[in-house]
């Protein structure tokens, strides 16, 4: 009687923590659903014959511009450096592996407001040109960073890390046989590189390309400073301009269509091409550049890094420095408000990130289906922009407040107002289906390092499913958990499209401040919160760089 009582009661263990997975799952992709339910909504007709006549052309052509050269830019510049750095040999290489990773600290917006104060007309670039040669206004010509020209430079200056990682690890890992064979064969290291690398990374460089045109359709402080129409600043004009929030999500619903058509458009010009490798796993042996070559190779490599990192983050240091000199002092105590509302907020959304993700890695551990179509549907998230994401949460949520403030009012007699969306509730939420797909992705890493056998052993030993993942999972996870919980923390910091439609009445953070005080010109005091999130963006970045390491140090010693 007691076996089978305990028989009972582990099956029904086992069952319901893969449909706690689903509903969860089903939970964070619900904003995803809610913007698709008001596809075809109705009540909306004036908004759309406005933008129809106004502005919705520009979007659309903006934004499929947008896509065309940041996809150019990033395939160009992540393919040749992750070339340079993988299958060739020169002084510095090992500097430029991980060096080539910093532009990703550096959010787009905040590359644009600084660029804009470097190049603009009063700029001290422009004013020193001025001031060398005698020239005055209308007597050169000067490219405006503030167009659409000037937005896929910048885009592709941060994004191309994407391309670069993907790109460089299929060069290491993919058919080293093939390019040495090529290289026997007669071709030059060009010839090589366009007729057996470029064939070979092509599927890399589409993951990477994709990823950073999904980064460049969510961005909203770029293309809003820069006066560039996209779908993003689209959804906000329908929200708050118009005020039709049922536009705005079959907006944010178009834009998702437009992610989907990217990604389809590639896959159909695959064709029937397949990218196996059928070699060995041996890397390629670099080929030693020396003199003018290995200096073009420096210079290959300098030039994104200076152009992504390095000459903004001087240039921040520069307005943050001259903004301490003269206003700082007023400054000071509202950045440390800023920092902690910013800090609060990472912190809060990356350890709910980490323990969700905890639960659904370890509910797919058993095989059940179910696990794995939650897995699938978290991953949703993260190709969501930001706007998009808050647009879907608010609606549903927006109904649910409501809701619970009828219901309160009635057993109690008193107006509660707004419970989820006037705090950070809402908030949080938008979070987590934005970025619990990162964190759920290096769990599961992790957890696919932990051999089943450990798993059946602790069951044999007569330990509980909470008590396996207590005694045997966690602490063999507790490095897979941190780096999760490092990567939302950070991205939740940059995040600036649903913090700004989300954030609760006089609740600011780092991010929203930053754009704000950027649009207000006021690009000096916007430095100072500007660095502050490029510091913190530096977190994961050193921690892929010591991973490159480790990956370095495992192939020299085999």
């Amino acid at each position: 009687m007691s076996l089978n009582y305990n028989l009972t009661v582990v099956s029904r263990l086992s069952l319901s923590l893969p449909v706690f997975s689903f509903a969860l799952a089903v939970m964070v992709a619900l904003p995803v659903l809610a913007v698709g339910a008001n596809l075809f909504a109705g009540g909306t007709g004036e908004t759309w014959g406005h933008l129809m006549a106004t502005v919705l052309p520009e979007y659309v052509a903006n934004s499929i511009w947008l896509c065309l050269g940041v996809g150019i830019g990033v395939a160009a510049m992540g393919t040749g450096a992750a070339w340079l750095v993988a299958l060739n040999d020169f002084p510095g290489r090992r500097i430029a592996e991980w060096a080539l990773l910093l532009p990703m600290a550096m959010p787009a917006y905040v590359l644009a407001y600084t660029y804009t104060d470097f190049l603009q007309f009063v700029g001290p670039l422009q004013t020193g040109l001025r001031e060398g040669f005698g020239w005055k206004k209308g007597d050169y010509w000067f490219p405006e960073v503030r167009s659409l020209g000037g937005a896929i430079v910048l885009f592709s200056c941060v994004l191309y890390p994407y391309v670069y990682l993907l790109v460089r690890t299929a060069f290491l890992e993919r058919a080293g046989g093939m390019i040495e064979a090529a290289r026997a064969l007669g071709l030059n290291p060009w010839q090589g590189f366009w007729r057996v690398s470029i064939p070979l990374a092509r599927p890399a460089i589409a993951a990477g390309m994709a990823l950073a045109l999904m980064e460049t359709l969510a961005d909203y402080g770029t293309v809003a400073y820069f006066a560039v129409q996209t779908f993003t600043t689209g959804i906000y004009r329908a929200w708050f301009s118009l005020g039709d929030r049922i536009a705005a999500a079959q907006l944010a619903a178009a834009l998702l269509g437009f992610v989907a058509m990217l990604i389809l458009l590639e896959r159909v010009s695959r064709g029937r091409a397949r990218y196996h490798d059928t070699g060995a796993r041996r890397r390629p042996s670099r080929q030693v550049l020396t003199g003018w070559h290995a200096l073009l190779a420096q210079i290959g490599c300098a030039i994104p890094v200076m152009i992504g990192f390095a000459l903004p983050a001087v240039l921040l240091l520069r307005l943050a420095m001259g903004d301490a000199g003269e206003e700082g002092a007023g400054f000071a105590g509202r950045f440390l408000m800023l920092a902690r509302n910013s800090f609060t907020l990472a912190a809060l959304a990356a350890l709910l990130a980490a323990l969700l993700a905890l639960l659904l890695g370890f509910a797919a551990r058993d095989g059940h289906k179910l696990p794995q179509l939650a897995s699938r549907i978290v991953g949703l998230g993260y190709a969501v922009p930001g706007s998009v994401i808050a647009v879907g949460v608010l609606i549903p949520v927006t109904r649910l407040d409501h809701w619970l403030a009828g219901l309160w009012q009635q057993m109690t007699g008193v107006n509660p107002g707004l419970i989820l969306t006037g705090g950070i509730a809402a908030l949080l939420y938008a979070y987590l289906a934005r970025f619990l797909a990162i964190a759920l992705q290096t769990v599961e890493a992790g957890l696919g390092r932990i051999t089943p056998s450990m798993e059946a052993a602790a069951r044999s030993l007569g330990s509980s499913q909470g008590e396996t993942l207590r005694r045997v999972h966690l602490p063999l996870l507790r490095g897979s958990l941190l780096t999760a919980a490092l990567l939302v923390f950070v991205d939740v910091m940059k995040e600036l499209p649903a913090t700004l439609v989300m954030r609760p009445f006089n609740f600011d953070t780092l991010a929203t401040q930053t754009y704000t005080l950027a649009a207000d010109e006021r690009l000096a005091e916007a430095s100072t919160a500007a660095l502050a999130i490029v510091a913190v963006g530096l977190l994961p970045i050193i921690l892929l760089a010591r991973q490159i390491s480790a990956g370095r140090s495992e192939v020299s010693s085999c």
